[in-house]
């Protein structure tokens, strides 16, 4: 009886160091990479691809061509922790050389803008910052995920630009049409509009009909507040623009292909950028010049590490 217990406990103990073997291989057979599709090939996470050849460039190249450069744009997916540390990593590295560059944020409503100018002279506090910013009542995701570039913005004295416009406005457009907005809200509306970009249009499209929300099933609408959206975030980089870098912190969704943001802020200003674009591993991208300058290769995403907002929006 004890040599069948014995027996009975060594085959369990192989068993459970079996699973975990299988676990530990797995997770290395596992391992996700980017696909550029154009040109067929995969790259690691830390990988920095240019897209003028599609081939990988270390990161001293890439600041040394950043070097120079008007209006930096840095995508991100507002809740993957790893695209704020890159973030923040590419503003300390530029603030070196350039230490009046400023930092435009599609995370601020541009009508608060003397709250940012107080953040950056030091006058705040993290919790006063937040409760007159109205954080979860505007743009919601969790602090923490931004609390390190803004305080390394506030520490280095470095000007906080606010791009967005009241957050209510581009849904309200997107339920009603622009010409359903009150007297008040059509005063935060951008002087020009363009929506005359076919490829603009087509690329959301696609995303309007996989993404299709009840009380907004007109796409013109849609399309309008997205455009009104970018509109104002490009007259805020141009009005802030005074002879010195902006790097702009702004969604992946408004710097692809560039016809988001950064064509739009270029007719205004004339100004040189360039766009990079984070790209999580297990996803796709194109090495094409038009989609971004340089797409840099971020951890793929695991819901487990997503950073939440108290009120449950990501």
């Amino acid at each position: 009886m004890m040599k069948r217990n014995f027996i009975n406990r060594w085959l369990i103990s192989i068993i459970i160091f079996g699973v975990f073997l299988s676990n530990i291989w797995g997770c290395a057979l596992s391992i996700k990479k980017l696909l550029i599709k154009d040109i067929s090939k995969s790259f690691d996470v830390g990988t920095i691809i240019s897209t003028d050849t599609g081939k990988q460039v270390s990161y001293e190249y890439l600041v040394n061509d950043l070097d120079g450069v008007q209006v930096i744009y840095i995508g991100e997916r507002h809740n993957d922790p790893s695209h704020h540390d890159i973030q923040l990593r590419l503003i300390k590295e530029l603030f070196k050389s350039h230490p009046y560059i400023s930092v435009g944020m599609e995370a601020f409503d541009r009508s608060y803008q003397q709250i940012l100018y107080l953040w950056s002279d030091g006058e705040l506090s993290e919790e006063e910052f937040m409760e007159k910013m109205h954080w979860y009542a505007n743009w919601k995701f969790d602090f923490e995920l931004y609390k390190d570039v803004l305080l390394f913005l506030k520490n280095n004295k470095i000007r906080l630009v606010g791009l967005n416009l009241p957050f209510h406005i581009p849904s309200k457009i997107a339920i009603g049409g622009i010409e359903s907005l009150s007297d008040d809200d059509k005063k935060h509306l951008p002087k020009e509009i363009d929506t005359s970009d076919a490829a603009h249009k087509a690329y959301l499209e696609k995303i309007f009909e996989k993404h299709k929300v009840k009380g907004r099933e007109k796409f013109d609408n849609f399309y309008m507040a997205q455009c009104v959206w970018e509109e104002i975030m490009a007259e805020s980089i141009s009005k802030n623009l005074k002879g010195n870098p902006m790097i702009v912190l702004v969604g992946n969704g408004h710097i692809i292909h560039k016809f988001g943001v950064p064509d739009r802020a270029f007719r205004r200003t004339g100004a040189s950028f360039k766009t990079i674009f984070l790209a999580p591993a297990g996803s796709e991208a194109e090495a094409e010049l038009s989609y971004a300058d340089y797409i840099w290769v971020t951890p793929s995403i695991n819901k487990h590490h997503m950073r939440r907002s108290p009120h449950g929006h990501r």
